[in-house]
Order: C-alpha cells, then sequence, then structure tokens
C-alpha cells in the first residue's frame, strides 16, 4: 500500500483512517482492514485518472494546463454526477489501486511538460492520500500550487488544518436548500456543512487571487456552482450565500454544462438540459449582486465538458 521508497505515513494518517471521521459523514470504520463505510474506500490510493486537463478556468492552466488527480468514489452521492464511470459508491467504477510511489511518479511525468498546478478533485474522502501525495512531492524538490477541486462537503476543522499546504481551494458550492441536498446528493446538511468549509476557505485566502506573471493562479479562493435544470433559486442562493457571507469580491465559476445521464433520463428537470434562459437569469442575479469577478459559460454544447474515463485523456481539449 505505501511504497518503502516513499515517506511513510504520519501517524495522523493512521489514525484518521483506522476511525475514519475524515469527512461529515463520520463512518468509524477501519479503512485498513476492509471495513470502507459510506465512500466504500480503503486506505491506499485508488486512482480513477491522473491527466492532464486543459479545460479548467484560465487561471488554472494557463499554457500548459493542470495536472488532475481523479480520485475514484466520493463522499456525497449526486445523482445526476457527469463523473459517475468513477464516482459510485454501490457499483463497479473505473479505478486503479496504485502505490504512493506509482502515483507521484505519474504526477511527475506531467509536471515535465511545464504544468505548474496540480489538481485533486474529490478528495473529501482520502485526505490524508492527499497529503501524503502533496508531501511525497515537497520530498522530491516538486513545488507545484496544490489545487483543492472539492465538492465542499467538508469538515472546516480538515480544511483549517490545509492552511499552508493547499494553495487554491476550487469548491463546488452546489446547494443552500436543505431538502435538495438531501434528496440529490443524500446529505440533508450539506448547506450547513458546506457553509462553514467555505467561510474557512474564506479566512484563508480572502478575496483576490494572485497570479505569477504569466497569469497562472498561486493562490487564492475560486467558488464553483453548477447552476441545475428547475433549480434557479438554489442558484440565486447560493450567488447571496457568496456576496453577503463571504464577499462580493469571491471569484465565481459559475457553470452552465449541466448534462443529463442516463440515471436521471426520466427526472422532468434533470432529464433536460438547462435553458439559455434559466442560466441567464442566475447570471442577472450575479450581476446584481455585484458579483463581477470570475467567468460565465456558453450554455450551447454542453457535451464538450462532459468526461469519458475509459479514455487515456477523459476530457477533450
Amino acid at each position: 500500500m505505501i511504497s518503502e521508497r516513499s515517506p511513510g505515513p504520519s501517524a495522523e494518517y493512521l489514525a484518521c483512517l483506522s476511525n475514519c471521521v475524515c469527512c461529515p459523514r463520520e463512518c468509524r470504520v477501519d479503512r485498513f482492514h476492509g471495513s470502507y463505510g459510506y465512500c466504500q474506500t480503503g486506505a491506499g490510493f485508488e486512482i480513477a485518472s491522473i491527466c492532464l486537463h486543459r479545460g479548467e478556468e484560465p487561471v488554472l492552466t494557463g499554457k500548459s494546463g493542470i495536472c488532475n488527480i481523479f480520485f475514484s468514489r466520493c463522499n456525497l452521492q449526486c445523482v445526476y454526477c457527469q463523473n459517475y464511470q468513477i464516482s459510485r459508491n454501490r457499483e463497479t467504477v473505473l479505478s486503479r489501486k496504485l502505490t504512493l510511489e506509482q502515483t507521484i511518479r505519474q504526477i511527475e511525468k506531467i509536471m515535465e511538460s511545464g504544468v505548474k498546478c496540480v489538481g485533486f478533485v474529490s478528495p473529501s474522502h482520502v485526505l490524508p492520500q492527499m497529503e501524503m501525495l502533496m508531501q511525497g512531492l515537497k520530498e522530491r524538490g516538486r513545488n507545484p500550487v496544490f489545487v483543492m477541486n472539492t465538492n465542499a462537503y467538508d469538515k472546516a476543522e480538515r480544511i483549517a488544518a490545509l492552511e499552508d499546504r493547499v494553495q487554491v481551494y476550487l469548491p463546488d458550492l452546489k446547494y443552500l436548500d436543505t431538502a435538495l441536498a438531501a434528496r440529490l446528493s443524500d446529505a440533508p446538511d450539506y448547506p450547513e456543512v458546506a457553509s462553514r468549509a467555505l467561510q474557512e476557505m474564506f479566512r484563508q485566502k480572502g478575496p483576490g487571487l494572485k497570479l505569477d506573471p504569466t497569469g497562472v493562479i498561486e493562490s487564492g479562493l475560486i467558488v464553483r456552482h453548477l447552476v441545475l435544470p428547475g433549480q434557479v433559486e438554489n442558484s440565486k442562493r447560493v450567488l447571496r450565500f457568496v456576496a453577503e457571507e463571504l464577499s462580493p469580491g469571491v471569484h465565481i465559476s459559475l457553470m452552465s454544462q449541466y448534462s443529463p445521464i442516463p440515471a436521471v433520463a426520466c427526472d422532468p428537470d434533470l432529464g433536460r438540459y438547462l435553458s439559455p434562459e434559466e442560466y441567464g437569469e442566475v447570471v442577472e442575479e450575479m450581476e446584481r449582486l455585484g458579483l463581477e469577478h470570475g467567468w460565465v459559460q456558453e450554455t450551447a454544447g454542453p457535451s464538450h465538458y462532459k468526461p469519458d474515463f475509459a479514455r487515456r485523456r477523459p476530457f477533450k481539449d
């Protein structure tokens, strides 16, 4: 599980996974001995993909792209998840069990192309593994910008423990509606938990972004939000939270790229694409609130953003 040639697991790593309270689920299972809890993930490195990605926000990719590590499974089970090939907990998913050494080598190979940012995608249930990867890269003389690309279902105290180690927080704030969070992601406490997590991220990073001379991010907070069809009011509440509880200066990435998957094909809202009118209404609220920093998307062609993790490079360039 842990290569002898790599830095060994810390006491904190061992304690967290042997009585797992890594995420808000607090399953308290021993992940070293086959009790996998809600996320059905062990104590090793279960990786769906390590790839060069050019489709993220421009400050993350620059000219070279970002190296993204996609972990298998998730501590949320969003019924509409576009990454369902790798995120489901009760089904077989695309995944590889790697050692720490193997994972680091694959990251280093991509970094050799000039990539400055290393992103950890959906790491909330594997934070100890993420921290081991950061430590391992540092000990090998690598100093990338570490990006925590999270669903925001994170414990605020775990985020606090990452201060000065994670340079960029990239949370996807999904809901501020308890019933919606319960129905779509099996997490009725999501609004409360995610709000506290984002407040801690904001405490650490503030509203502005620090960029290098080439325009690539060095530090900061970017809040993503995917607008769901039929859920315009939820999106407006999310934007109001950012503007009123954090700051209008926070960078927002407002996504229109929702694409229905087979599991929600019969749902009257989730079974269709987002309409330009729905997205436009949310953009108008964003402008009304004075959220002037960030990015919006075109509503045409959302399938462009749809990954296929059966391919070596899951995303189209």
